[in-house]
């Protein structure tokens, strides 16, 4: 049997595959892509305006490697255009992609080494008595307790979600879950954007959560300088 003609033609299908792979990789890299689904486009314009938009989407959304490839562009690309196709995509206020803390350290690795953020990186009135934060602990917390938690505990909405009950940027807010701004529009009762919300500092430092066998304090002075709320209580 002369197997030729049908060598040839597998080696057709095998080049036709590759090159037609080669073309619709970069494609489906372009973040304009992505917002060429209407569920999607909300969350491509929060990018265009945010600290991130000059990383594009594959940067953060897929990991490195072939098995990161496979499953965060292949496998959850694929479910999601189907999802498109078939009308059954997730509602604007449900949309739910972990990133991988890898990813966040990729970039912000140094944020590891510090272990109190500058007044000039605050929003107000947190300028006002400081903030101290271990970033390096945090993580060990995360990576200890088994949860699959990282940067996007507290980092979630950064890119693209809209400043919650006033709060002037898109950053974790400590108190976020004991004052009584209203939610709405942006986080309606029962949505995902509403239950990551209210994951803030209060959600461990409670007064009752235990790490290494010691209650996490809910005291101001715990993550706020001490002579910074003196100065603030006693102006």
């Amino acid at each position: 049997m002369d197997w030729t003609p049908r060598l040839a033609v597998l080696l057709g299908l095998v080049a036709g595959v590759i090159a037609l792979g080669g073309a619709a990789v970069p494609l489906t890299d372009d973040p304009k892509f992505c917002a060429g689904c209407h569920v999607i486009a909300p969350s491509y314009e929060s990018w265009t305006v945010s600290s991130h938009k000059e990383v594009a989407c594959v940067a953060c959304h897929v990991r490195p490697g072939l098995e990161g490839w496979l499953r965060d562009k292949v496998w959850a690309g694929t479910r999601d255009v189907v999802r498109y196709a078939f009308g059954t995509s997730v509602d604007l206020h449900n949309l739910h992609a972990n990133v991988d803390s890898g990813r966040c350290l990729s970039c912000h690795r140094n944020i590891l080494r510090v272990s109190e953020v500058a007044p000039r990186d605050l929003p107000a009135p947190v300028k006002e008595v400081g903030l101290i934060m271990s970033h390096r602990k945090h993580m060990e917390a995360f990576e200890r307790s088994g949860n699959g938690e990282g940067c996007m505990a507290c980092h979630a909405g950064v890119v693209h979600d809209q400043p919650i009950k006033g709060y002037p940027i898109v950053v974790p807010r400590g108190h976020v879950s004991a004052d009584s701004k209203p939610w709405a529009p942006d986080h309606p009762e029962g949505s995902h954007l509403r239950a990551r919300a209210l994951k803030d500092c209060f959600r461990c430092h409670d007064g009752k959560t235990e790490y290494q066998g010691k209650v996490v304090e809910r005291k101001c002075e715990v993550c706020h300088l001490p002579e910074k709320l003196h100065e603030l209580l006693s102006s």
